[in-house]
C-alpha cells in the first residue's frame, strides 16, 4: 500500500490526514491528538450518472460526520473511485473558534490530498 501523511495547524487545532490505497480504493483517516473512530463515510462515484454520493455512519454522541462526509464525497468526486473516510477529532472544552479552525484545517488537508493524487 502506498500512503500519504499530511498535517495542518498547531496546538489544539492541529489535524492530520493519513491515506492508503487498498487496491485502487482509498482509505483515509482524519484525526487529531485524541484520535478515535467518530464517523465513517463511504464515498462512491457513479460513472453512468457522472456524480458522487456518500453513505455515513456516526457513533452516538459524536459530530465527526461533518468532516467524514465532506471528505469522502470530495475524494470520490475527484478520483472517481470509492473512498472510505474515518474521522475522529476530539477536544475537551472546545470553543467555537477552535471548531472553525479545525474545520478549516481539515478542509485544507482534503484539498491538499486531492491535489497530490
Amino acid at each position: 500500500m502506498n500512503g500519504h501523511q499530511l498535517t495542518k495547524g498547531e496546538g489544539r487545532t492541529k489535524v492530520s490526514l493519513s491515506a492508503y490505497y487498498m487496491g485502487s480504493d482509498l482509505v483515509v483517516c482524519i484525526y487529531n491528538q485524541n484520535a478515535h473512530i467518530g464517523a465513517v463515510a463511504l464515498g462512491e462515484y457513479d460513472h453512468k450518472e457522472g456524480r458522487a454520493s456518500c453513505s455515513l455512519l456516526t457513533r452516538l454522541g459524536h459530530k465527526d460526520d461533518i468532516v467524514a462526509q465532506k471528505a469522502a464525497y470530495l475524494i470520490s468526486k475527484h478520483t472517481k473511485k470509492p473512498s472510505c473516510v474515518i474521522a475522529g477529532i476530539h477536544l475537551d472544552n472546545i470553543t467555537e473558534e477552535e471548531i472553525e479552525q479545525i474545520l478549516e484545517n481539515t478542509s485544507n488537508l482534503v484539498d491538499r490530498f486531492i491535489s497530490q493524487i
